[in-house]
């Protein structure tokens, strides 16, 4: 007896007491309240599920003390009115170190007008003043005769202890470019005659060029460009050879599909990727400043990559067409590092969170939806006597 009225006493405490079931009212109402709060706590629950799954990203931000290293950079940009042949990619930076005319790991393609590519597969950069068609010429095909594989053809006076024959236009060139010589008349050399290089640049006048691939730079700050004529160092003075374009003027319109620093990671966002400058003018010097900011992303499985994120800001004017005061027709992207660095850490969010969050989502709609069901019960029993009352009277 005396354990009963214990169990009778517990009774008082509870906060949820029921009714019988004879006395309870199931109305229209209540059926509507609970399916919309049934669909509200099902979509709550996906978007809370969906949250927990992703990963939770925690940026830090320190000092980079990172000495030594190579800087990668990505580039993919086209030009749809200017040719392969025309066009050299050199990079220079605060050190002075200097990169001219580079041609590892970067491939051109020839593009027409319409930006469709003409060669099905892209030469290295090294070989495109070589290998395209050079227009058939009757009368002297039968008579040509091979050339001897042990020649030692001219130089022109650009002769050095290193190279002393210059068997290819090429060759000349580039021993001209060695000397600081610019070379003004190409068909007074026989090698260039002979290949048909003044041939092969008048057909590509009417093509674009698609330039990719990607260079490695000194971790300091820099600039690397894109212009016509072949550059060279002339008393520590960047030059680049426009004499054989004499006359030309040059539309430097271009579309960068890329442009990275370093590995892609997770949400990176590049502000250059799929951008595109229509010239309003011939000669047009287009100049990219870019603040680069180095970049480490940790993975939840231990993985780093250690890359570069960056902002740019871009100005651009008409240049005289020569190389000069006023500047060179081209694509000029200087950048410079920040002495910060940034760390993104992936991590795995809590699993006592996304519990604690189901319960919140789930009372708080079953206490509102409690409420909102009592009163409009209520208010239809008010008005439904209220109704009774006037037609009584």
């Amino acid at each position: 007896m005396q354990a009963k009225g214990i169990f009778e006493k517990l009774k008082r405490f509870d906060a949820y007491p029921k009714t019988l079931e004879d006395f309870r009212v199931k109305t229209y109402g209540g059926a509507t309240v609970t399916i919309i709060s049934g669909v509200l706590m099902f979509i709550l629950f996906v978007s809370e599920l969906n949250y927990y799954l992703t990963l939770e990203i925690q940026p830090e931000l320190f000092v980079d003390t990172s000495r030594g290293q190579k800087l990668r950079i990505n580039i993919d940009i086209v030009f749809p009115r200017m040719a392969c042949g025309y066009l050299s990619l050199d990079a220079m930076d605060v050190s002075g170190a200097t990169q001219i005319d580079i041609e590892a790991n970067l491939f051109k393609a020839r593009l027409d007008l319409d930006g469709n590519t003409i060669s099905d597969t892209p030469e290295p950069q090294s070989k495109l003043y070589l290998n395209f068609q050079i227009p058939y010429v009757v009368f002297c095909q039968a008579e040509v005769a091979p050339l001897d594989p042990s020649r030692c053809e001219s130089c022109y006076g650009a002769e050095n202890s290193e190279q002393k024959c210059c068997n290819s236009c090429e060759d000349v060139r580039e021993a001209y470019r060695k000397k600081g010589w610019a070379l003004q008349d190409p068909d007074a050399i026989e090698q260039c005659k002979r290949e048909g290089w003044a041939e092969k640049m008048d057909a590509q006048k009417n093509e674009g060029c698609k330039l990719y691939g990607y260079l490695e730079v000194n971790k300091v700050g820099g600039n690397f460009h894109i212009a016509p004529g072949k550059s060279f160092q002339q008393k520590h003075v960047h030059v680049h050879d426009l004499q054989s374009f004499s006359g030309q003027k040059f539309n430097v319109t271009h579309r960068i599909n890329h442009l990275s620093f370093g590995n892609d990671y997770p949400g990176i966002i590049n502000p250059l990727d799929a951008t595109f400058q229509v010239v309003d003018s011939f000669q047009m010097m287009y100049q990219y400043f870019i603040k680069i900011v180095p970049t480490t992303y940790s993975k939840v499985g231990g993985e780093t990559l250690y890359t570069n994120q960056y902002s740019v800001t871009k100005h651009s004017k008409t240049t005289g067409g020569m190389m000069g005061d006023s500047g060179l027709p081209g694509v000029f992207f200087s950048y410079e590092l920040s002495p910060l660095m940034v760390k993104y850490t992936e991590k795995q969010r809590s699993f006592l969170h996304f519990l604690t969050e189901v319960c919140a989502i789930i009372g708080g709609i079953f206490t509102v939806a409690s409420l909102i069901d009592s009163f409009i019960y209520h208010s239809s029993r008010v008005i439904a006597k209220k109704i009774e009352l006037g037609k009584a009277s």
